[in-house]
């Protein structure tokens, strides 16, 4: 690894969103540390980044297993000696489920891949940065719309979510004496499997089904290398990427 190199930490990096993004930072110049829980689309990922000239490694993690973050950062560090940027991407949803009938099982598996697995590589990140030449990275988070308003029947996802908030602010305040900069993307519509049926109708706020517009997970992307571009002495805290046209403003 040249002395230059940037290094990445994408977590949920086998599809969707947390694959654009690895692939863009790949296009950037980074090299990437891809999590995530599927080996073979993780390796396919890999290859398509070696394919953009950077280097990669792909780590089968799940993020809510403290052992398993631990070892996805030792292989992070032994493979690049250091980490400039990890984005907590990771994530799933029990969207659709009415508050009354979710159960601790499903509310928890929520709560500690969403925002337990999000802390705990937080707190490895920590440990990499404030101790590499040159100090310090960078986090960003993915937080979502539902960061600020949910859908119906989303609590377990929306409570995460807002609480993704929380660790941001709490990032970027404990992470100042140790030139860690921390910032938030508040995502709306990207075009991934998860959306797909939004082109079918989503239940409202009021009770209706609607289509809903998506937009192209790349416009996702692109806002993440942005925001990793900045050196550390500046930093988007939140940001919100969306699809146009989505009941977003003045949902419900």
């Amino acid at each position: 690894m040249s002395d230059e190199q940037r290094v990445a930490l994408v977590t949920g990096a086998s599809r969707g969103i947390g694959r654009s993004t690895a692939l863009a930072l790949a296009a950037d110049g980074y090299a990437v540390v891809l999590a995530g829980r599927n080996q073979a689309t993780l390796d396919a990922t890999a290859d398509e980044v070696a394919q953009a000239g950077s280097a990669a490694i792909a780590v089968t993690c799940d993020v809510s297993d403290e052992r398993d973050v631990r070892r996805l950062f030792r292989d992070t560090k032994q493979a690049f000696g250091r980490l400039d940027l990890l984005f907590n991407n990771a994530g799933i949803s029990s969207t659709g489920i009415p508050l009354e009938e979710l159960s601790l099982e499903s509310w928890s598996a929520v709560v500690a891949t969403n925002l337990t697995g999000a802390f705990l590589c937080t707190r490895e990140a920590f440990v990499l940065m404030k101790e590499q030449e040159p100090p310090g990275g960078r986090i960003i988070n993915n937080g979502s719309i539902s960061a600020h308003v949910p859908r119906p029947g989303s609590v377990a996802y929306t409570a995460t979510k807002h609480a993704m908030t929380g660790l941001t602010r709490s990032t970027s305040l404990d992470g100042r004496k140790y030139r860690i900069a921390c910032g938030q993307i508040d995502i709306g519509n990207a075009a991934t499997d998860l959306t797909r049926g939004f082109l079918d109708g989503v239940p409202q706020a009021d009770g209706t089904v609607r289509r809903e517009p998506t937009m192209d997970v790349g416009d996702v992307a692109r806002a993440v290398v942005y925001m990793a571009s900045l050196p550390l002495e500046a930093n988007v805290q939140f940001i919100t990427v969306m699809a146009t046209a989505m009941p977003y403003i003045g949902r419900g």
